[in-house]
């Protein structure tokens, strides 16, 4: 059985808020989060393999011992931090939780010598775009049919030179 828990308002207070490295157990909440935020989810298995080959940069939001969110990063040869997935459960949106996860999955990336910072998103995805734009990215170029739907993507990209850290 599972229990959702519903915030009251406002933003969940960040302290409340831990960031912490992916576990296995994490797993099936990661999946629910998938499938509960994106019209084209990855199946179990991506979750296992980049939670053991990138166990750093794979991060989990839990709040009072429930994860409420994701950020699935990596570094590629060419030194470009990849944000591969982001996602925080519904209920959970608008408190600063994306934030947060972005937050730490660059500081990481940077930590493992990343250049630049990239990601995909959609192109109807405005809430995104927006916070990724506030974190300093910009669109590099738009990708035609990236997702299977059909949909664009834009690319964007944050040089670490031009990261600040958020408060």
């Amino acid at each position: 059985m599972s229990v959702s828990i519903q915030p009251v308002g406002g933003r969940v207070p960040l302290p409340m808020v831990v960031i912490r490295p992916a576990k296995l157990f994490d797993i099936p909440d990661i999946v629910r989060i998938e499938r509960e935020s994106f019209r084209e989810e990855y199946p179990r298995g991506v979750f296992l393999v980049f939670l053991e080959n990138n166990p750093e940069t794979f991060l989990v939001a839990e709040h009072s011992g429930r994860v409420v969110g994701y950020v699935m990063g990596y570094l590629r040869p060419d030194l470009e931090g990849h944000i591969m997935s982001i996602a925080v459960d519904p209920a959970y949106r608008g408190k600063g939780i994306g934030s947060a996860l972005l937050t730490e999955v660059i500081e990481r990336l940077i930590k493992k010598g990343a250049r630049y910072i990239g990601l995909e998103v959609r192109v109807s995805n405005e809430r995104a775009i927006k916070l990724y734009e506030s974190f300093g990215f910009r669109k590099i170029k738009r990708i035609i049919g990236y997702y299977a739907d059909g949909e664009d993507a834009y690319y964007m990209l944050l040089p670490v030179d031009e990261w600040g850290g958020r408060n």
